[in-house]
């Protein structure tokens, strides 16, 4: 008579606090992970890369040569060159940089600046191009960023009527040189069409304005 009370706490240990058991010990698993995934989000948060100077390198006067492609996403592969002087400088203890560009060929005289305004929050930098001509900035800022010396930035406007995506890429960069190239993609950017390279070259340190 005295076996069954036991039969049956033994029972109740095996349907109901077993469960349990494993339930709290899983439970601490799950604490001890999400614990673990916080501390690794904290670091990689205090880790992540202050930008506010990546565009320090292009800071001085910049001999510039300029390949543009005639009439972008028609299928033309015709090239025009230009030659020209670019000076960049800093304000804001970099957090905006501002360049002066004025080139010549044979198509006519290019001046223009580009606006680099740099937002602490995403570490990421916006690029406005405003033409000399218009006299106004010219469509939605390329946003992004640079990773491992390489910058890319991104934009969506709208060209000849359509909306397309307009890539900025800055790589090969040195202390005295650095290569530039805008692209145009109309199928969501599965493929890009390059239409505007440049390659510069320091000739000071200083800006000084084109001649």
């Amino acid at each position: 008579m005295q076996a069954k009370p036991r039969n049956n706490t033994f029972r109740y240990c095996q349907r109901f606090l077993l469960p349990l058991a494993l339930l709290f010990v899983a439970y601490l698993g799950a604490g001890m992970a999400q614990t673990k995934a916080a501390k690794a989000g904290s670091q990689t948060a205090t880790a992540e890369h202050d930008g506010s100077h990546d565009f320090d390198f292009f800071v001085g006067t910049w001999k510039f040569h300029l390949k543009r492609r005639l009439r972008p996403l028609t299928g033309s592969n015709t090239w025009v060159d230009f030659e020209g002087i670019d000076v960049d400088r800093n304000i804001l203890n970099g957090k905006v940089n501002i360049d002066e560009l004025a080139v010549d060929g044979p198509t006519g005289h290019v001046e223009g600046i580009t606006l680099r305004l740099y937002n602490p929050e995403s570490h990421q930098w916006s690029l406005y191009w405003a033409n000399g001509k218009a006299g106004v900035i010219g469509g939605p800022p390329n946003v992004g960023e640079f990773k491992d010396g390489r910058g890319e930035f991104y934009c969506q406007d709208a060209y000849n009527g359509r909306m397309i995506f307009i890539r900025y890429v800055w790589s090969d960069i040195t202390a005295n040189s650095a290569h530039f190239e805008q692209s145009y993609s109309d199928d969501g950017g599965r493929t890009w069409e390059v239409n505007w390279i440049t390659d510069q070259t320091r000739i000071s340190d200083s800006p000084d304005k084109p001649r």
